[in-house]
């Protein structure tokens, strides 16, 4: 690779999360000169306030189903007391643990790491402060931001980002929307024994998911005691005392006003590009902020390009890693590296039970390839029946065309992460139904299911 000694850097990131990090260290173990520039807390969003502190408290919240399904197997379990303090304690060490990771990682790799918050001011230059630093490339990875409605009362409300540090744990929760977050974090206070509704303007949770999902899930969130208030707004909130009851009251768009002691909207995130200089050098955003990006990553300015969240594709850690290491090949490695299939990738919700998910739904097999067949299977997992847990388990398998080639394998129960990711290895390889059919399962486990469904769906 030649270097251009006319700039201060080769690569200069704006932003230390997934995919600004992993851009940073691939280019410069492809010769590049390079620097990060972050005014906050190293890993981004992942590490800081979401997926990595979102599933530590999901572990938290599910030990109390753990301890009730403990006695059908014997087990004489006291009563339980959680401390909420304490887990948010033994959070913040595990965080602040992986943020010096992160230092050592770009330490390690020979990025330097300038500490502040960035502006660009030309297509070459980023001001730091006072510092002006120079970059034959600039790389945009400031990942995204909680969205908040604009309603009366909205300073009341808080979002996902803050739950993590909340004092307490509140007595009676209200969560706004239908989502990954919200039901995760629904899922969390209800399992740490917040009185917990969710509440959405949808009819369906889930909605960017298989039908059947949010449909499954919504029915096992309710027997685990979430209050489901489902076509439903908030269209105001305030202040709320009664008898020194203080609380929140949300007046709703269907009359009766909920009390609760808090209320986390999680609508949705938006790009984070404010404040950055982008318009002001010319870079292209979309209506929502998103950098607007070709194949390979790069704006409408030659010289800038964005990664992850902050263009808006798939806000998921795997894809922004994925992301910046096409980017730093393509710009440094002399040869083009393909960016990700987004159809082909899989993901899980981390809600009570879990949901895990890759390839079409059955809506997008239909509307894509037409020649549909659709396979399912709901049961009691063996490890319910001792513990009398009515709790069953869903599975989906989409075969499209005349090859029969499994095009979606979607479920609905715990561990489903752990389960559909060995199955996103299948999709990847382009594998048959047939092939699923010839394949032996493990016995007794849930995955087997998958490998032994022989009777479609009708139509």
């Amino acid at each position: 690779m030649t270097t251009s000694s006319q700039f201060d850097y080769d690569l200069l990131v704006i932003g230390a999360g997934s995919g600004g990090v992993r851009a940073s260290r691939v280019a410069a173990s492809l010769g590049a000169r390079v620097a990060v520039v972050e005014a906050g807390r190293l890993g981004g969003t992942c590490v800081n306030v979401g997926c990595i502190p979102k599933k530590l408290l999901s572990h938290a919240a599910h030990f109390s189903q753990a301890f009730e399904e403990a006695r059908g197997f014997g087990w004489q379990v006291p009563q339980a007391r959680f401390d909420w303090a304490t887990l948010i304690a033994n959070k913040d060490r595990e965080i602040h643990r992986l943020n010096g990771v992160y230092d050592q990682l770009l330490a390690k790799a020979g990025v330097e790491l300038v500490t502040g918050r960035a502006r660009i001011t030309g297509p070459h230059s980023v001001a730091v402060g006072d510092r002006t630093l120079s970059a034959r490339h600039i790389l945009v990875a400031t990942g995204g931001r909680p969205q908040m409605p604009a309603i009366a009362g909205i300073e009341w409300a808080i979002s996902s980002d803050d739950a993590f540090s909340l004092p307490e744990l509140p007595r009676r929760v209200v969560v706004v929307g239908g989502g990954y977050i919200a039901v995760e974090f629904a899922s969390i206070f209800n399992g740490l024994g917040a009185e917990t509704t969710l509440l959405h303007r949808s009819a369906r949770l889930l909605r960017h998911f298989d039908a059947d999902l949010g449909a499954a899930l919504a029915a096992q969130m309710a027997h685990h005691g979430v209050q489901l208030r489902l076509e439903r707004q908030i269209e105001a909130i305030a202040q709320h005392v009664d008898r020194g009851d203080d609380g929140l009251q949300l007046q709703l768009d269907d009359g009766p006003a909920l009390i609760a002691d808090c209320v986390l909207f999680a609508t949705g995130r938006v790009p984070n590009t404010e404040g950055l200089g982008l318009e002001a050098a010319g870079v292209q955003l979309d209506a929502r902020g998103a950098v607007l990006v070709d194949e390979g990553f790069t704006s409408s300015i030659p010289s800038i390009h964005a990664v992850g969240d902050v263009v808006d594709r798939m806000a998921l850690t795997p894809v922004a890693l994925a992301e910046g290491t096409v980017l730093a090949h393509r710009l440094f490695g002399g040869a083009d590296k393909a960016a990700p299939d987004y159809a082909l990738v899989p993901t899980a919700v981390f809600s009570h039970p879990n949901v895990g998910t890759v390839g079409l739904s059955e809506a997008q097999a239909r509307e894509r390839h037409g020649d549909v067949q659709v396979f399912e299977s709901s049961f009691r997992p063996l490890t319910n029946r001792l513990s009398d847990t009515p709790e069953p388990v869903f599975l989906k398998l989409v075969v499209a065309g005349a090859d029969q080639r499994v095009v979606g394998v979607h479920m609905v129960g715990e561990e489903a992460g752990e389960l559909i990711q060995g199955f996103a290895v299948a999709l990847q390889c382009g594998a048959t139904k047939a092939q699923f059919d010839a394949t032996l399962g493990i016995h007794p486990t849930i995955a087997e299911e998958f490998v032994t469904m022989r009777e479609p769906v009708a139509s």
